[in-house]
């Protein structure tokens, strides 16, 4: 089995990634900040505390073994953080994946799998969005994880790079265990932020628009549940470790909600009503983004298979009322 080098092996996805990857039977050591990570999530392997910025710092990390991948999920992810503070998204996305890549490079590892995103196709012109949708980001993320995909394909054709980018879509949900899950601060995704409105931790659920040219209103995107995430990885792992060549895949449903949708599924869910205000729509926000994911299964067998909406939110749940004890 592989030995894998996690960055951002402490976050929400890294850490599920960490889990799937050690039951696959790989060796994982995440290399994490801890500015956004938990350290009790780090539980499949060994913590290296670092920053991505550092190359110092990770060309150590690669210098204690021989590791036959990366999986690089060290980024920033706020959409609306990155619209008004531009300069620190290049800073920690790409100048990060930057260094990244060079030391990967300077220690002949040549495979890696990348936590990339739907918002690197901005405002689709149809749907459901496919690999060949035009690339055109509205928004200073997504911005940011095309020019590391960029960086990839470069590294690939001069020093021999094999990458699998996985596009996520709206990650969600929580280890199906209840051992870990979603907790960011601040916390800006829909799902926990609805759960918290359930749960009393916060008044209401703030809708960011409700007059989007959807049926309802509000913004349409498509959940993908985190252990389906996680999955994705491993398979894209175990194709480049039998010699697969670069790919770029979307991880989806292939079917949209709407934030009012999610909202009916938690109420439901939880037994409890969850007040809503609607306030103005956010910068960079596209109406509708919901993927065709029958490339991921062509090329890695991958299908969302926990990606139900009453599915997400009630492994979400049960992890939140563990997590803050509601």
């Amino acid at each position: 089995m592989a030995r894998i080098l996690i960055t951002g092996g402490a976050g929400y996805v890294g850490s599920h990634c960490a889990k799937a990857l050690s039951a696959a039977g790989h060796t994982c050591v995440s290399f994490d900040s801890l500015v956004h990570g938990h350290r009790e999530f780090v539980r499949w392997g060994e913590l290296v505390v670092g920053d991505i910025r550092d190359g110092a710092a990770l060309r150590a990390a690669l210098a204690r073994d021989r590791f036959d991948a990366v999986l690089h999920f060290a980024a920033l992810a706020y959409v609306g953080q990155s619209v008004e503070h531009p300069a620190v998204y290049y800073d920690v996305n790409v100048n990060g994946t930057r260094m990244l890549l060079e030391a990967m490079r300077e220690h002949d590892v040549r495979a890696l799998v990348f936590s990339s995103s739907c918002a690197v196709y901005g405002e689709p012109a149809a749907l459901p969005i496919t690999e060949g949708t035009p690339l055109s980001p509205i928004n200073p993320y997504g911005f940011t994880k095309l020019v590391c995909e960029r960086m990839m394909d470069d590294f690939g054709a001069a020093y021999g790079l094999r990458s699998v980018r996985l596009r996520y879509f709206n990650a969600a949900g929580g280890d199906p265990d209840g051992g870990i899950g979603e907790d960011h601060d601040p916390e800006t995704h829909i799902v926990p932020l609805i759960l918290d409105a359930a749960s009393g931790r916060r008044a209401n659920i703030s809708v960011f628009g409700a007059d989007y040219p959807t049926p309802d209103g509000t913004a349409v995107r498509d959940y993908v549940h985190v252990a389906d995430l996680a999955d994705a990885h491993v398979r894209a792992l175990g194709h480049l470790l039998e010699g697969g060549n670069s790919l770029a895949l979307n991880l989806g449903t292939g079917a949209g909600a709407s934030v009012a949708e999610l909202i009916a599924v938690a109420q439901k869910v939880t037994g409890r009503a969850i007040a809503r205000i609607d306030r103005p729509r956010r910068a960079g926000d596209p109406a509708r983004l919901v993927a065709d994911p029958s490339l991921a299964m062509a090329a890695l067998g991958w299908r969302a298979r926990r990606s139900d909406l009453p599915t997400i939110v009630a492994d979400a749940w049960a992890w939140r009322r563990k997590r803050f004890a509601q």
